[in-house]
């Protein structure tokens, strides 16, 4: 009989013990790990922030740019890749073996030093100023001062974007490269004649965001087009992404995200876009 009872309290703790390691994998399950874009990073920072507070779930952000978070979910590295650029744009991607999830739209706005004393051009001149031609602020109505030109790294969502939407299929003039936003904009505070170009949740009184044919830089002319320069904030996953990743992603979206922290943050929600662009640039109305 003890021999009996003894035998059934070790099967009890081999039970108990297999449940707490059973539950140890679940919640590593919920663990979420989101790469990519500069752009989009603030925004899914702060989301991870504030859900996996409320839902238990740890969500690891990082940026890379676009072309590592497309290459890195292609791969099945991480859970998501995000990214400023639809994934059929990127170079030794397989786009039909990814889902596509747009959680939010960003204006992109060419920025200069404040001290350039130039705060509009027109396209023509905005393209001339990154393929090389004009090179002196003085040509421009503002200081004599030479232009120092700061793109980002190939493979930044933002760049290409950018260089869709204005040099028309010319090429860029030689320049430093950064691979961040956030660098980008705390060098160009610093540096005088410089420009670069930054996303709207970037913008800040410490630059001068340039008007294009005298069109603001602001989210209201995106809704319509009057503004060209933006691009959707996609969130890219694997044809079957886990529960976790796909309650993420779906919080994201929702109305209560889309209107509040999105617009905080200086995005667009992707409910009040009232165009579609394909991933050929052709925009159409709702």
């Amino acid at each position: 009989m003890k021999k009996l009872i003894y035998f059934v309290s070790i099967v009890g703790v081999s039970i108990l013990f297999l449940t707490g390691c059973s539950s140890g994998s679940q919640s590593k399950s919920k663990e979420v790990t989101a790469v990519g874009s500069t752009a989009l990073q603030p925004l899914v920072e702060q989301a991870a922030d504030d859900y996996g507070t409320n839902q238990g779930a740890k969500i690891n952000v990082q940026g890379g740019g676009s072309g590592t978070g497309l290459s890195q979910v292609a791969q099945g590295s991480v859970s998501i890749g995000n990214s400023d650029i639809f994934a059929d744009k990127q170079s030794g991607i397989d786009a039909k073996k990814l889902l596509d999830h747009q959680v939010a739209v960003v204006g992109i706005a060419p920025v200069v030093n404040k001290d350039t004393g130039v705060k509009n051009v027109s396209s023509k001149q905005l393209q001339d100023i990154f393929t090389g031609k004009i090179t002196n602020w003085k040509q421009l109505g503002g200081k004599n001062q030479k232009i120092v030109v700061i793109n980002r790294v190939k493979g930044s969502g933002t760049r290409a974007t950018f260089e869709s939407a204005v040099l028309n299929g010319k090429s860029a003039v030689n320049a430093q490269e950064q691979d961040s936003n956030g660098t980008v904009k705390k060098i160009l505070a610093k540096t005088p004649g410089a420009i670069s170009y930054l996303s709207f949740s970037f913008l800040d009184n410490t630059l001068q965001p340039l008007s294009i044919d005298k069109i603001a830089p602001e989210n209201k002319n995106v809704l319509d087009n009057k503004w060209k320069i933006w691009s959707y904030e996609h969130m890219y996953t694997q044809k079957n992404p886990s529960k976790d990743v796909q309650k993420f992603i779906e919080y994201l979206q929702s109305k209560n995200v889309q209107n509040n922290l999105v617009k905080k943050l200086g995005y667009i929600s992707i409910h009040d876009m009232k165009v579609i662009k394909s991933s050929d640039n052709v925009v159409t109305k709702k």
